[in-house]
């Protein structure tokens, strides 16, 4: 429809007229009044309906609705989750296993309570036999960790450049884990040199130790 046509029809409306429809309209006999009001009214109850509709049960299903919504999201984010790690788990339990072999691996380098005084004799063997003098060689306190136990081992030892390389060599290639840490090298006596390092090799702790370890853990957090 043109616009200029819409503006004829517009003009044709008798304004006063529809004025007139609503005067004196009598509310006890709605059915006798003209088309105009009987219309008006007819769009005033529906939107009311609609608006109470809308207050009292549509906000709450449109928010429930949302809030489905989201879960539904949610829902699927973890199912693909799940389905990846599904197609992958043979591929995770292959892993877990080379895991749980190499940590086999590590913890039986790790010597137990009864083989700690045959390593700390290794130590010393192998000081000696390339010939070196030991000056101080003094196990310290053990600090118990979640499943091992490092013991430092304070030394100090004189002989020769060389002689003291073969000896970190030896310490280094033990079957059994042990590391050198704070050395120090200065000059000694007849062209001499002394050596100061901290040895520490581990252990790990049986049964009633880690329990024992834990429950110390669990009370110094419960005290802070």
């Amino acid at each position: 429809m043109a616009l200029k046509d819409r503006i004829e029809r517009l003009r044709a409306i008798d304004f006063q007229a529809l004025v007139e429809d609503f005067k004196g309209l009598d509310p006890n006999n709605p059915g006798q009044w003209p088309l105009a009001p009987r219309g008006a009214a007819l769009v005033a109850v529906f939107a009311g309906i609609v608006a109470l509709g809308w207050w009292f049960d549509w906000s709450e299903q449109m928010a429930e609705l949302d809030q489905k919504t989201q879960e539904e999201s949610r829902l699927k984010d973890e199912w693909l989750g799940k389905k990846r790690q599904a197609v992958n788990l043979a591929e995770y339990k292959r892993q877990l296993g080379e895991i749980d072999r190499q940590f086999g691996a590590l913890l039986k380098q790790l010597p137990n309570r009864s083989e700690i005084e045959s390593l700390l004799s290794d130590i010393n063997q192998a000081g000696l036999g390339r010939g070196l003098q030991f000056e101080l060689f003094k196990p310290g306190a053990e600090a118990a960790k979640d499943f091992y136990a490092e013991l430092p081992i304070a030394i100090r030892v004189t002989g020769s450049y060389h002689d003291l390389g073969d000896f970190v060599s030896d310490v280094a290639q033990m079957s059994r884990i042990v590391t050198l840490n704070d050395m120090a090298i200065e000059a000694g006596k007849d062209g001499a040199l002394k050596f100061d390092a901290t040895a520490v090799t581990y252990r790990y702790l049986d049964e009633e130790e880690v329990a024992k370890a834990r429950k110390d853990k669990s009370k110094d957090k419960a005290g802070k």
